[in-house]
């Protein structure tokens, strides 16, 4: 294929995105009133621990931008899966086979885990919201500005997702030949020190559940990772070690190791 006509399909399939999206954007305004009222609850529930919080709009356009950002936010996640086709589409040509069953193995593991994450980062927002509120001093007036308060929910969300991912990241390098499995074991100390610093600014102090919940899993994909990428290192070096011996070579690596 030409390089004109790679531009060709690029443009064709980037148009089929931006109809998904904008079909998704249609979906996401009548159900941006559900989705800010879902978000706006946990700043309800601050009442229960003494307090008042209101969500303001400091200009006049805000009421407005806050819709949109709701709605796109919508929509870039009901056309996922048209918009994630299209990109792998455009891509898969240009790989091996094994390389096409590699982007299967990490693109069937990632979505899930990151949807994963974002529901837990769901679950944890009123606990981080509550948590957070607490450190506001009784005589100050508590105003959440709605454009702010939704960039802290949707960073939230984005953020809790992406460290679900994480695990997988770290078996894609591992696969790439940039880090060994016994590499990401040996720092499973500092990961888990990382993992529950996490969980414990997410959840309340008083709430360990809360905090067990949110650590357990993000532990547990850890030592997954570790594991994978040990066995596919085992694999690596037993077929390394077959090549070198037909030419009469020690494994330095290995003979380091």
């Amino acid at each position: 294929m030409t390089l004109a006509e790679h531009l060709v399909e690029f443009r064709n399939r980037l148009i089929i995105s931006a109809i998904a999206i904008a079909l998704g954007l249609v979906a996401g305004w009548f159900l941006s009133d559900w989705v800010w009222d879902v978000l706006r609850q946990p700043v309800l529930d601050i009442d229960a621990i003494g307090r008042q919080a209101t969500i303001a709009y400091g200009d006049v356009t805000s009421g407005f931008d806050t819709k949109v950002q709701i709605s796109l936010f919508i929509a870039i996640i009901i056309a996922s899966p048209v918009w994630l086709y299209q990109i792998w589409a455009f891509l898969v040509p240009g790989l091996t086979k094994r390389e096409k069953w590699y982007a299967i193995g990490f693109v069937g593991s990632a979505v899930p885990l990151f949807l994963l994450g974002a529901y837990a980062g769901w679950l944890v927002i009123p606990n981080i919201v509550r948590l957070l509120a607490s450190f506001q001093p009784e005589e100050d007036a508590f105003f959440l500005t709605a454009r702010s308060y939704l960039d802290f929910s949707v960073k939230l969300l984005l953020a809790v997702g992406a460290g679900f991912v994480m695990p997988v990241l770290l078996v894609a390098l591992n696969f790439l030949g940039v880090l060994r499995g016994r590499s990401i074991l040996k720092s499973w100390r500092g990961a888990i020190l990382a993992i529950i610093l996490f969980a414990g600014i997410a959840t309340p102090a008083a709430d360990l559940m809360s905090m067990f919940l949110l650590a357990s899993p993000m532990v547990l994909l850890y030592f997954a990772a570790a594991l994978i990428a040990i066995l596919h290192d085992r694999v690596v070096d037993r077929r390394r070690r077959t090549e070198l011996e037909e030419y009469g070579i020690e494994d330095s690596r290995e003979v380091a190791e």
